[in-house]
């Protein structure tokens, strides 16, 4: 009797199990489609300017897919299309806004996990879960009400004359600001999850504090914090709301002159796409198409440096 209700039990939590394993498969395929879904549309539309004709005044026209990879010019009349120093421009203003973000997110996690009191810790925690919350759109409002007033006021100083502080500098900015909440929340969850004994062997060995943070507690963190790096960078690179309203959309380049618009692959896709048509829409898409690539080998290289840093 006893083993019958056993049995009865144990084919019952079987089954249970076999239902929440369907379940679970069939969301996470659900959500595959979703992605795979949206990666060929986005395909799909963006292969066309290399392989259909279009029809621009009185004759038909295909983009050439080496000067549009290479091009320095966005837009020539009537079908040449370029976005190789978009692409230099995009790398260069998230390489900028993560050599700003990085230190300050590194050390912002560092001192809420092990220095600041644990009221103070909690506080900034908060702001910082916040800040991580709020939309892109009111980080772009920000930009543009103070961040190009103060890029502006900045060029003033060097006797440059700004575009009303439209520039690479305020795009490098607001972008920092952006992406300092996420890399700081995932690099404090790494520095609390070292172990406490590293810390105090460390301590017992007559290391100070301060080189047992920077020597240990870091270098042992140093996989996680450079997870948030890579989600930072993913996101960097994937703005684009905030980065079209400080950005200036720059027609040619590449640009380095920090006071100088600039133009990013995701505001060219952005701006003006719901007064465009034809051509000049799929386009876009074939920008999206690039974006996706860039953002994917972004991370794969960084990935690599991740796992040699952790050997």
């Amino acid at each position: 009797m006893v083993r019958h209700i056993r049995k009865n039990g144990h084919q019952q939590k079987t089954r249970i199990d076999k239902i929440i394993k369907g379940v679970l498969f069939t969301v996470t395929l659900f959500c595959a489609s979703i992605i795979l879904f949206i990666v060929m549309f986005i395909f799909i539309h963006g292969i066309k300017p290399f392989v259909n004709s279009y029809q621009v005044g009185e004759y038909w026209y295909r983009v050439n897919f080496w000067r549009f990879m290479t091009g320095t010019v966005w837009f020539q009349a009537p079908n040449v299309y370029g976005i190789g120093f978009i692409i230099i421009n995009t790398l260069y203003v998230v390489g900028l806004a993560l050599a700003i973000a990085a230190p300050v997110s590194i050390m912002t996690a560092l001192f809420v996990s092990r220095i600041a009191p644990h009221l103070v810790g909690k506080v900034i925690t908060t702001v910082i879960e916040l800040l991580a919350a709020i939309p892109s759109i009111i980080y772009g409002l920000f930009g543009m009400g103070i961040v190009t007033k103060f890029v502006k006021n900045l060029a003033k100083i060097f006797n440059y004359q700004s575009a009303g502080g439209l520039s690479t500098l305020s795009t490098v900015i607001v972008l920092a600001i952006m992406i300092i909440p996420t890399i700081t929340m995932i690099s404090i969850a790494s520095i609390k999850a070292v172990k406490r004994d590293m810390i105090d062997a460390s301590l017992a060995l007559g290391a100070s504090p301060t080189q047992t943070n920077f020597k240990v507690v870091l270098k042992s963190a140093q996989s996680g914090i450079f997870s948030g790096i890579i989600l930072g960078v993913g996101r960097a690179l994937g703005e684009a709301t905030a980065v079209s309203m400080v950005a200036g959309n720059r027609g040619s380049g590449p640009t380095f002159n920090l006071f100088d618009i600039t133009r990013t692959l995701t505001s060219t896709m952005l701006l003006g796409l719901k007064e465009t048509a034809g051509l000049d829409y799929d386009i876009r898409f074939s920008v999206g198409i690039i974006l996706i690539c860039l953002i994917f080998g972004v991370n794969f290289l960084l990935n690599m440096v991740k796992r040699r840093l952790s050997r």
